[in-house]
């Protein structure tokens, strides 16, 4: 979902709510979940890199209450999912990017419907650095400028070095090393089109396996900068703010849950969990279930511990209105 949707939500969201992601709390109109009888059975989750943790937590605290379900979980890139829902392999599809209209038609041409799409958390995809850099801030354009050999955003000049980001000093001369994911990867996929202006990578990107891989890299290499979901960050790696200089008057944003709703972080997006929903059937009573815990109280609480951003209580009811 672009950035424009979640600001609809902000005056609903920021009320009460703190602006950083480290001390954000689940808005207290969220739905306390309530287990109910007759749950059990066996579910397949294939997709998201991204949401892996998230739905291995999620999965650990629906199984307190209901043990006798299994869920198993495959985290290879948001990619796997469309085919694996088409192919009924899984029932649940997390993924860090909308469906692609030719994913979606895949779908609709085999079950005569299109996808349910459900949003489960907020996350604003941040661009990393060591955090000994002392880069203050990054436009989307020179981010283009540093990941992107065609540079759609309009910056004239490649940035090669830390020189060319305005760096000094021992740093001036240094060549950035640049960390990504791979093409399965929704990430991937929103950052090409939301950084790179639907460009191009540098082959000099080094793409990693997963978020967590982007983070460590950048990490232990202190002229790195790479991409990954704020919930992956660690104590080795700074989140840049990040302006787009065609909004806000061109002022740079923290990657916080306040500006990730008010839509002022220029990187913020919605993940999800796509599901094959017959609109002219309910929704089965474990997939219904397990998505109703990930969007009550105790599942977003899950969300703000893994360090990602909870929906507000006006996002929860809108997706409950899709388990029906």
């Amino acid at each position: 979902m672009r950035i424009r949707i979640l600001a609809q939500f902000a005056l609903a969201g920021l009320v009460g709510l703190s602006a950083t992601a480290q001390t954000v709390k689940v808005d207290s109109k969220v739905s306390t979940y309530k287990k109910v009888s007759g749950i059990s059975g066996n579910l397949n989750s294939i997709g998201s890199d991204t949401l892996n943790n998230l739905m291995a937590y999620w999965v650990e605290g629906f199984n307190k209450k209901y043990p006798n379900v299994k869920i198993q979980v495959e985290g290879k890139g948001s990619t796997t999912a469309p085919p694996a829902l088409i192919e009924s392999t899984s029932q649940l599809g997390p993924m860090s990017r909308e469906m692609k209209n030719e994913e979606i038609d895949k779908f609709e041409k085999k079950f005569g419907y299109k996808p349910t799409k459900v949003a489960v958390a907020i996350d604003a995809l941040a661009v990393f650095v060591n955090k000994g850099n002392p880069i203050k801030s990054l436009s989307l354009q020179q981010v283009d400028a540093i990941f992107s050999k065609t540079r759609k955003g309009g910056q004239a000049k490649d940035a090669k070095t830390w020189g060319d980001l305005g760096l000094t000093g021992e740093a001036a001369n240094r060549p950035l090393s640049l960390y990504g994911r791979n093409s399965a990867s929704g990430t991937y996929g929103y950052f090409k089109e939301h950084a790179l202006f639907k460009g191009d990578y540098k082959d000099t990107v080094k793409e990693q396996p997963g978020s967590s891989s982007v983070v460590q890299s950048v990490g232990s290499d202190r002229y790195a900068i790479g991409y990954s979901g704020i919930g992956y960050t660690t104590s080795g790696v700074r989140a840049v703010p990040l302006a787009d200089e065609k909004k806000n008057g061109g002022a740079p944003f923290e990657a916080t849950y306040a500006n990730a709703l008010s839509g002022k972080y220029p990187l913020a997006r919605f993940l999800y969990v796509y599901i094959n929903k017959d609109p002219k059937k309910p929704l089965d009573p474990l997939t219904r279930e397990f998505l109703k815990f990930v969007v009550s109280k105790e599942g977003q609480e899950i969300v703000v511990k893994d360090g990602f951003l909870p929906l507000t209580a006006k996002m929860e009811t809108e997706e409950l209105t899709k388990l029906k």
